[in-house]
């Protein structure tokens, strides 16, 4: 919670870094962040992922997911 209150945009990136990491995707999440961020503060989300992971999360979520899925996610992130 604390996290979140001091920048929230790091919070968010952080949780969509994990929720791709690894083996399989926590679809659940990704959707709910991706879709209930969009929105508000995706574009400032977008920016503290790159300079988190050195990576973009566009990027991420290509590697991730794969079909329709992957291009409707791709549509909202930009």
């Amino acid at each position: 919670a604390v996290q979140c209150a001091l920048n929230r945009p790091a919070f968010f990136a952080e949780r969509l870094y994990y929720a791709m990491k690894g083996a399989g995707t926590d679809d659940s999440t990704l959707i709910r962040i991706i879709v209930t961020r969009s929105e508000i503060d995706l574009v400032q989300i977008k920016e503290m992922f790159t300079q988190m992971y050195q990576k973009t999360l566009a990027t991420m979520i290509s590697s991730d997911t794969s079909g329709d899925y992957r291009r409707l996610l791709l549509s909202i992130v930009g």
